[in-house]
């Protein structure tokens, strides 16, 4: 069978550690590194979870490249600060040094490397903001030929934003977090011809993090990633919290869950709405998941984590 050419781009949340870990199961997946944005984290500990949980996984052959892009609206340092907890499982701790290659490379930088030096396009599998995307087009616009598609946990089209107003009182209360962050870039990416395939609040909504979920985990913790995973939904559990980027990273591997259908967007970079990304006739023709078969889902999640 053969694999698919995957490069992630997380930015150190929860749900992010939890896609990365699910991508790393994927037989049908064949992937080329992970790049770290510090957006909805700190960066460092965000770097050391995840090379933690590829030496967990003994996947100490995939790279980890640091980003330095900065959004222009960052995320709340109570948001962020879940990666240093994370950092502190004693599951991810058991060994004396971490294992993982942190390379040399900006994120951006090792973006473009990876997708100029791979034998065939590929998969961008973003669960952060576009950022460093957009950075690495700016820097080499050619690598948009070595693009495959997109695959990005962003936007909100037909459903509420979650930017709070008790964290941007300015803000309409209309985009999704990873979008607001840096509201050009994803202006920036729309400019692109590749096929993107949008993971929005509409079909996230309905995979939330329930005490139910988290005990079915429970009962094969046995299994490290099982273990990890519980671990890592408890800690959220007090928040309104969803299944975001592991949804969208499922899709890789089991588009037959999905409902997706097909849309004109344009993204307001500027104003009370930045950030959105709006319907409209005429715009940027995108993929959107509408809805996901939540029980498949959850199904899924415990098979390729009983491991």
């Amino acid at each position: 069978m053969l694999k698919k050419l995957v490069l992630m781009d997380h930015d150190g949340a929860i749900d992010d550690f939890l896609a990365a870990s699910l991508l790393m199961t994927m037989e049908s997946v064949e992937p080329l590194g992970i790049v770290v944005t510090p957006a909805d984290c700190y960066i460092q500990s965000a770097l050391s979870v995840t090379r933690k949980i590829l030496d967990l996984m003994g996947r100490t052959d995939i790279p980890v490249a640091e980003s330095c892009v900065r959004g222009l609206n960052p995320f709340p340092p109570e948001y962020r600060r879940d990666c240093i907890i994370v950092d502190r499982f004693p599951l991810l701790n058991e060994r004396d040094e971490i294992r993982t290659p942190l390379v040399r490379s900006s994120g951006s930088d090792f973006m473009v490397q990876v997708l100029q030096n791979a034998p065939e396009p590929v998969t961008l599998m973003i669960t952060g903001p576009l950022t460093t995307l957009a950075a690495a087009l700016e820097r080499v616009p050619d690598i948009e030929s070595k693009v495959e598609r997109l695959v990005w946990m962003g936007g909100a089209l037909k459903v509420p934003g979650n930017v709070e107003k008790a964290f941007a009182p300015e803000h309409d209360g209309s985009a999704e977090w990873n979008a607001y962050w840096d509201p050009p870039a994803v202006h920036r990416v729309w400019q692109t011809g590749f096929p993107i395939v949008l993971c929005p609040l509409d079909a996230t909504n309905g995979v939330p993090v329930t005490c139910d979920w988290i005990r079915r985990l429970a009962k094969q913790r046995r299994y490290p990633l099982s273990d990890f995973a519980g671990l890592c939904y408890s800690l959220a559990l007090p928040q309104e919290y969803y299944c975001w980027d592991v949804v969208a990273t499922a899709f890789l591997e089991r588009p037959e869950f999905y409902q997706l259908r097909q849309w004109e967007t344009k993204v307001a970079i500027a104003g009370k709405a930045q950030g959105s990304i709006k319907i409209e006739p005429g715009g940027r023709p995108i993929q959107a998941m509408e809805r996901v078969d939540c029980d498949r889902l959850y199904d899924y999640l415990l098979q390729q984590w009983a491991r």
